[in-house]
């Protein structure tokens, strides 16, 4: 864990840049492009964000967080945060990395998803590496980091689309790039599955499509069932309305979790029997398959029994 003072800067479209740095200057622990790190904004409120600085700056992480009316309370509680307050962050970690076999690097952020396409874009450039950057927002006025594209040194590679002026066209932007092309999207659920979607109907493979989300509607509810904390020797009986976290919690066994939503992947853990019903956005179609591993804050159990290695 680490302990870093904030930097704060307003960008317009409700999103506010934090400069997070070690107050004595200190280097930072490196992390590539697509990283996240977990904020710590009180006991029990710990959220994920990408990281959208460029990852050869030690020197300090930058994070940019919109702040959203129907969120859970963590970025609201960002937007309190004040210039020169401390905040407990992990170290960062990477569930969205680039492909290094990719002959080329599509990247497409809508809204506050452009936030680690902005790593990534760094990353590539410092690498010269071929990449386009494909930005989408309502409008010019809500784009938080416009001027910031607009001015970096790899501008050229960099489109804009706005709803209001010309909107992104999927079907051209999937089209016009060369074999062996890897598609990075980030953004709003209807984009990514327009995307997931309008790469299928162009032949792109499975493991061509990328993507990191930031919400989903998780529904956890299910008929009752039990779970076998095998190390821990618990054994809880989950109801129908409460996930397997809420009900080891109640009998003492604190887990880990930050996104709350089965994205960020943080409270994974294996399955020793019984088959999970899988409600997250983090595993894989073929890890689901196998069975073995669970993302505890949402998924739920297919029989009557779970055993866990927690």
């Amino acid at each position: 864990m680490l302990t870093l003072q904030i930097i704060k800067r307003e960008l317009q479209g409700d999103v506010v840049l934090l400069t997070l740095a070690h107050a004595d200057g200190l280097e930072l622990p490196e992390y590539g492009a697509g990283a996240h790190i977990d904020l710590h904004l009180s006991e029990d409120l710990v959220r994920p964000y990408s990281l959208c600085g460029d990852p050869k700056n030690r020197q300090h992480y930058q994070l940019g967080i919109l702040k959203d009316s129907q969120s859970q309370g963590g970025s609201l509680a960002v937007h309190t945060l004040r210039e020169g307050d401390e905040v407990q962050v992990s170290v960062p970690r990477n569930l969205f990395a680039l492909e290094a076999c990719a002959a080329h690097s599509l990247l497409i952020g809508g809204g506050i998803g452009i936030t680690p396409m902005l790593a990534m874009a760094a990353e590539l450039h410092a690498a010269g590496r071929s990449f386009t950057l494909h930005y989408a927002c309502r409008s010019r006025s809500g784009a938080a980091f416009v001027a910031q594209l607009e001015s970096a040194s790899y501008a050229e590679k960099v489109q804009l689309h706005f709803s209001d002026e010309q909107r992104l066209n999927l079907s051209a932007v999937l089209s016009d790039v060369p074999p062996n092309t890897h598609v990075y999207v980030c953004g709003p659920t209807r984009l990514m599955d327009a995307v997931n979607e309008t790469a299928k109907t162009l032949n792109y493979q499975a493991q061509q499509i990328h993507q990191e989300c930031f919400s989903a509607d998780v529904q956890i509810q299910g008929k009752a069932f039990e779970v076998v904390a095998a190390a821990s020797g618990i054994t809880v009986q989950v109801a129908e309305n409460q996930s397997i976290v809420e009900a080891l919690a109640l009998a003492g066994l604190k887990v880990c979790v930050s996104c709350k939503q089965g994205i960020c992947g943080s409270c994974l853990t294996d399955v020793l029997e019984g088959e999970p019903d899988h409600r997250d956005s983090y595993l894989t179609d073929e890890e689901k398959a196998d069975g073995d591993q669970i993302l505890l804050c949402c998924s739920r159990a297919k029989g009557a029994r779970l055993i866990i290695d927690l």
